[in-house]
């Protein structure tokens, strides 16, 4: 029996940063959790980004954000796993020397900027909804930071990021693509499928009463957490490989019509 449901949302439930959910999926979620099944979105997004996308219903639903370095519920922090400031104080200094990439920092509850590109901050605003500072210098900055990202606006991340910090970084590192645009670095220890143990464990649910959503590469561990693992049509084919399960694409509200599903064979239309 399923107990617990986890998706991905960006490339997953929405395409890559969009900032609207199909809010038909708002009523399921709930009516899911009335027959005892939870709900875990699980990003690469800040937590209060995760909060508006969600917010008829945020107070009824976990969420793993910053890839699993931040698990929270009702604007509660429930874990999270902070950077040696040392190491991100090196990533600045890497990424400055990336061109046509911008780096952002993920604190607590605040992004961290140093980046004049408008278009960037844009994204990160009007797109993501995130909280955002601009600072003059990244290295500056004295918080807990959970989560170094690399942008690059032409969709290749990797490749424009790659040469310089994997080599550096890969081995010590969690380094993940995130759909085209970003490089996500944290600690070792960090991916979603860690945080939806932790989850899983604390509500006594098994990986044999767990469903998961993904679509890409930053997904893999989720998936590997649940045995009804669902890869979206429009995911990566590594993606597709690890899955179980193979759903619609994320414009075709693939996860919603799974979750439906589940509804109906619980009897409820």
């Amino acid at each position: 029996m399923i107990k617990l449901i986890a998706s991905d949302i960006d490339g997953t439930l929405v395409p890559d940063g969009s900032d609207k959910i199909n809010p038909e999926i708002f009523p399921v979620i709930l009516q899911l959790k009335k027959q005892g099944i939870h709900f875990v979105a699980a990003s690469g997004r800040q937590w209060k980004s995760i909060e508006r996308l969600f917010g008829p219903i945020k107070d009824e639903i976990f969420y793993i954000a910053e890839n699993g370095a931040y698990v929270g519920a009702r604007g509660r922090e429930l874990f999270t796993v902070p950077m040696a400031p040392d190491v991100v104080k090196e990533i600045i200094k890497d990424a400055r020397k990336i061109p046509e990439c911008d780096l952002m920092l993920s604190g607590k509850d605040i992004i961290y900027i140093e980046s004049k590109n408008q278009v960037f901050i844009d994204y990160l605003i009007l797109g993501y909804h995130n909280e955002v500072k601009q600072v003059e210098d990244l290295e500056e900055v004295n918080e807990i930071i959970l989560k170094a990202s690399v942008y690059h606006q032409g969709y290749n991340a990797f490749q424009a990021a790659g040469g310089i910090i994997i080599p550096k970084w890969g081995k010590r590192l969690k380094v993940v693509t995130a759909g085209k645009e970003w490089l996500d670095i944290m600690e070792p220890q960090v991916n979603k499928g860690a945080a939806l143990c932790e989850i899983q464990e604390s509500l006594g649910i098994l990986p044999e009463e767990t469903m998961a959503f993904g679509d890409n590469l930053n997904d893999m561990e989720l998936l590997g957490q649940a045995k009804y693992s669902y890869a979206i049509g429009n995911a990566r084919e590594e993606i597709k490989k690890a899955a179980n399960y193979l759903a619609d694409t994320n414009v075709k509200d693939g996860v919603l019509k799974v979750m439906r599903t589940l509804l109906e064979k619980n009897g409820i239309q």
